[in-house]
This record gives structure tokens, sequence and C-alpha cells, in this order.
């Protein structure tokens, strides 16, 4: 079989890169073609994210990948962070720089839109668990401003489908990062029609869902004459990047409504879910904060967002700050020659969300909470991790209680997976066997989809097969579960 290669355009908060994928039909091989930096910057009194160098960084990147693997490239896909948007007019122009969900614009909105739609109600529209940084609550911002660029709106455009549309020249809505906007209705698959309505949002914006797989055509002839790239097809991927590492996840049994497999995406982040064949719109979700987003193959996540390796990072930051160059695995070292499970503190505690001294603040915490103090380097980091595994076993636990029976298997990917010792500690607070990797799951999903789709559907079953085959993936049985389930029961008590 002749060997494809695809291009992944993977966009984060604080970075960004492409990566191509050689497909054999069998296995799949990566190759980072370029890496680059991305943060919101000030302008015009609000936070925006700086599109033009984006896409001047993605056009590099496709440039050094057509250099590199010249006419074998077949599509290119783009997957971002959720939440975030901008708007085309109808004669095609984008109208603004998208602003950056950390803009203080959507502070008190969620109180505001209660007093139009109660939060029952948003929930049963939406399925999707309640953060101000939300789409809905940002373009209600807009609508209380009376922002112009509002009523000059044509079509809304989240992150990915204004990178596609600049690369295609086609608008569309993929439904995975629309999900996250709190405008969508997972149970009907389209916008949440009714309730834009009465808040009175022009509907008319909101175009038609299109599915991961969908073929936009081939890349505009000015970019495919600027990056070298002829005849490439613009496939969209799960644009939202979870929803790419999810169909990374080496699981082989397919979606349902009882599963007996989830996942934990663990990065800055540790998104804690199960893979559903439909959504759960339950009061018990909502209480709970559990969250409906969409997946590849018509899926569902149910999930819902823990602080994962925030606290290390910023530790290491602020260690940084003082003169002390500590590395990853050092600090892991460190960790493991700590006295375990002294001091467990919540790492989604508002005081750690962004503090101007982490190790600081996580001591503040231990102190408040009547517990040990971490003052080593060693304390620190080990309390940091303890937390963040105990953290995942009670979300766990609460999804438990949602679906109704225990979950057998935690299939850990992304960049969490490096951290052996964090990868332990799971399997330790929850009981359960974790399977760590592969660590490239969001780029691994992105490409895939695009390697396997067919006529605008993908096998979630051999995305995951191609996986399998590919990846090596880690097993970590549980050690130590008696002293963490007592341990945990104590910080119940």
């Amino acid at each position: 079989m002749a060997r494809s290669v695809a291009l992944a355009v993977d966009l984060g908060a604080s970075g960004g890169r492409v990566v191509s994928g050689t497909f054999d039909g069998r296995l799949l091989e990566l190759e980072e073609i370029h890496r680059f930096e991305n943060a919101p910057v000030a302008f015009g009194g609000q936070l925006v994210w700086d599109l033009v160098r984006l896409w001047q960084e993605v056009t590099t990147g496709l440039r050094m990948a057509a250099a590199r693997h010249g006419g074998s490239v077949s599509s290119v896909g783009v997957d971002t962070w959720g939440v975030d948007f901008s708007f085309l007019a109808a004669d095609g122009t984008l109208l603004t720089n998208p602003v950056c969900y950390r803009d203080a614009r959507t502070r008190g909105m969620l109180a505001a839109a209660e007093q139009t739609v109660s939060r029952a109600d948003m929930f049963a529209a939406t399925g999707l668990q309640f953060m101000e940084i939300n789409s809905l609550f940002q373009l209600l911002a807009m609508q209380k401003s009376g922002s112009s660029v509002l009523g000059a709106a044509d079509r809304i455009l989240m992150i990915p489908d204004i990178v596609h549309w600049l690369l295609s020249g086609i608008p569309s809505n993929e439904r995975t990062n629309a999900s996250t906007s709190q405008c969508f209705d997972p149970q009907k698959g389209d916008w949440a029609f009714p309730m834009l309505d009465r808040f009175g949002l022009p509907k008319q914006i909101f175009g038609a869902i299109v599915e991961p797989g969908t073929d936009l055509g081939l890349l505009r002839p000015e970019v495919a004459a600027e990056t070298g790239l002829s005849g490439v097809r613009v496939i969209v991927p799960g644009t939202h990047d979870t929803a790419s590492a999810v169909a990374a996840v080496p699981a082989q049994e397919p979606p349902s409504a009882r599963p007996d497999w989830c996942y934990v995406s663990l990065g800055t982040w540790a998104l804690v879910g199960a893979e559903l064949d439909r959504p759960l719109v339950t009061e018990a979700c909502r209480a709970k904060n559990f969250t409906n987003e969409g997946g590849i193959g018509g899926t569902t996540r149910l999930l819902k967002n823990v602080c994962g390796l925030w606290l290390v990072q910023q530790c290491r930051a602020a260690w940084q700050r003082a003169g002390k160059e500590w590395s990853w695995d050092q600090l892991t070292q460190l960790a493991a020659e700590a006295p375990p499970l002294l001091t467990l503190v919540d790492p989604n505690d508002p005081s750690l969300v962004a503090p101007a001294d982490m190790p600081e603040a996580i001591r503040a915490l231990a102190l408040a909470t009547g517990q040990p103090v971490p003052e080593s380097t060693a304390a620190v980091v080990r309390t940091a991790l303890e937390s963040v595994a105990a953290a995942i076993a009670h979300t766990l636990d609460e999804l438990d209680g949602l679906l109704g029976r225990r979950i057998g298997r935690v299939h850990v990917v992304g960049g969490g997976v490096k951290n052996r010792m964090l990868c332990q500690m799971i399997a330790d607070a929850t009981d359960r066997p974790v399977l760590a990797g592969p660590v490239e799951a969001t780029a691994i999903g992105n490409l895939l989809v695009q390697l396997l789709s067919r006529d605008g559907s993908v096998d979630l079953r051999r995305v995951r097969e191609v996986v399998r085959d590919t990846f090596e993936i880690t097993s970590f049985e549980p050690k130590d579960a008696s002293r963490w389930k007592a341990r945990l029961a104590a910080a119940k008590a």
C-alpha cells in the first residue's frame, strides 16, 4: 500500500505545532515539523489572540512539511482549545481577532444569564458544565455592551473553524468544538435554538454542523501556492483537542451506555470522563458539574475538568525564578523520596488558580486545612502529585455514580503519561489498572481521523486498532490501594 501523509495543526493556548503522520495502512509514524509559542495579547482594551501571527506560523509549518514530504501530503486538519470564536461578515470578511476566554468581559455574566434562563434550563438545553468562559457568556457580554460586531456578524466560527476557513475558503461549524460553547444541544445534535431565542441572540449566525471526517475541499489556490502543497485537501478532524485525544485512546470496546473503561487526558488539566453512545443530561449530572461534549463518530464525552500538572508546572516556574533549575525528572525523583500521603489539597481550589508563588500557596492551603505543611521541595511536589491523583479518584467515583456501575479500567493519554510516578498513583488512588499511552494522543487522533475517514464518517474501532498496533502502552496495577483508600476516607471525614 502507498504511504499516505497527513498534517495535524495542533493549536493550544500556550503553543502550537504542525505534526506529520505517515501511514502505511497499519502503522502511523509521527514527526513534529514546526513548533511555536502562543499567548493572548492586550489589544484595544481586550485580551485577544494574535490570529495573524498564528496564521503565519501555520503556513510556515505547512511550507516546512511540503519541503519534508513533497507531493506525499494528502490532507491537513486543525484542532484547538474550545469556547473562543470570531465572526464572518456577509461579504466573507473576518470581523475581529478572537477575544481570549481569559478576558474580563464575562465576569458576572453567568449570574446575569440566570435572570433570563435558569441554570436547570440551560443545562437541559446544552448538557454543559457552567463556566463563565463559555461561548454563550461571551456572546451575552457582547450583547450587553451593545457590540456592533455582533450586529454585523453573518456567521460565527470557533477557532479551528477560522483556520479551516483560512485554509479552504469554506466556513464550517464542527460538532466537537461547537459542543463546548454552551450554545449546542447534544441530544438534538444541533444548536440550542430555543434557548438562544430566549436570550435574544441572533440565531442566523449559527451555521450547519459538520462532523469529524468532513472534507472541505482543496486548499485555497493562494495557500497552495504559498506553501507548496498541491492537491492537498482540508479534512476536519475532531477539532476540539480533547475530542482528538480521546479518539486515540487504545480501548477495544465500542462506545456504549455502560462502558467498562474511562479516560484521563492528562496534561496541564486532567479531563476525566467516559465515552458514551448518547448524552447523559440529568439532574445528577448537573449537580456534579459534569459536561456532555461531542466526540468522534457521534459519541459523547461525559467528563469533568480536574487541575492536573499545572501545580507542578507552576512550582517549577517559581523555583526557576528563585534560581533553582530543577528538571522534571529531578522533581519526580525528589518526590519519590518524600514520605507518602501526608498532605492532600484540592488542586481546583481557587487559591491555586494563578498564585504568585505556587509552593507557598500549597503550603498556605495545607495550613488552612489543618494538615502537615510540606516545607521541602520534595514534599511540595509529592503533595501536588498525590493531590491530583486523589482528585482524579474522587471524580472517577462520581462518574461511577452517574453511570450506575464501577468502571473497570483507566486509560491515561497525553503528556502526563511521561510521569510514571503519577500514573502509579492514579492506579493506587482509584484501585484500578491504568493503561498509559499514547503521549501524543491529540495529534494522533487528529491525523487518523483524516487518514481513515470515508465520506464524512469515522470508524473509531479502526482508529484505535492503529493506535494499539503502533504505540507502546504501559500498564500500572494497583500496589498500595489499601493505604490510599484509608487516606482518602480520612480526608472525607
